[in-house]
């Protein structure tokens, strides 16, 4: 239960990543999109293109497998570690406890049971309340990165759906029933384009892989090649 929550703590869901794309508008909108979504905003009308063809992007796979994106979200993972650390401390603490229950519980008079269950309850509370702050915590932040860089990617993707010719450009974030996007062939997908302009146009360099780390060259001797003839 409490387990699972601590493996998957970064893990950003499909649902998080397309309710910040809701938020903060169709990547058809102009540059200027509004932070926070108006009243009137669904209402608002989606512009299109004038060319023929209807293309498809991926909003989580672009925005998150940007160079920014990949940067963003390691330096918010490294930044969570410590809740992270302090939850499964937690959470160990609890299991401790639970254990020492199944397995002395009936070795304890009526009293010292009786207190170990109490400890155990107000512990799980508290961890619970931590973990659903943590939670809500992290999602909240996931979803800033998340439309601060999906609001400077809307205008590369129009430009580039406009240059290339595209009438419409379709969110496949979601699988079918969850989007209305029954199937779509990959001839038309702009994700992998999109990002490496908007690589080009950030400037942010490529994540290093992790472990990975820069050999140092060979030193190359200096010293002038000895032109003198081999002695007999």
């Amino acid at each position: 239960m409490t387990s699972k929550f601590l493996r998957s703590f970064l893990t950003i869901a499909v649902f998080s990543m397309t309710s910040a794309w809701a938020q903060t508008g169709s990547a058809a909108a102009p540059a200027t999109m509004p932070s926070a979504p108006s009243a009137a905003a669904s209402s608002a009308p989606i512009t299109t293109g004038t060319g023929s063809k209807i293309g498809t992007i991926n909003i989580t796979e672009a925005v998150l497998g940007s160079n920014e994106g990949q940067r963003d979200f390691e330096a918010l993972r490294k930044k969570l570690e410590p809740k992270q650390n302090e939850l499964k401390a937690q959470n160990d603490e609890l299991e401790s406890m639970q254990k020492q229950l199944q397995t002395q519980g009936d070795k304890l008079n009526e009293d010292a049971r009786a207190t170990l269950v109490k400890q155990i309850e107000t512990k799980k509370k508290s961890f619970d309340r931590s973990v659903q702050d943590a939670q809500e915590d992290a999602q909240n932040q996931q979803k800033e990165m998340f439309q601060r860089i999906l609001q400077k990617m809307a205008p590369v993707i129009v430009k580039h759906a406009q240059g290339s010719g595209y009438a419409m450009i379709v969110d496949t974030s979601n699988p079918w029933p969850q989007s209305p996007i029954l199937w779509y062939g990959e001839g038309g997908d702009i994700t992998r384009a999109v990002v490496d302009l908007y690589n080009t146009q950030s400037g942010v360099a490529a994540p290093t892989a992790p472990g990975a780390s820069a050999k140092p060259a060979t030193p190359r001797s200096t010293a002038p090649k000895s032109t003198a003839p081999p002695s007999k």
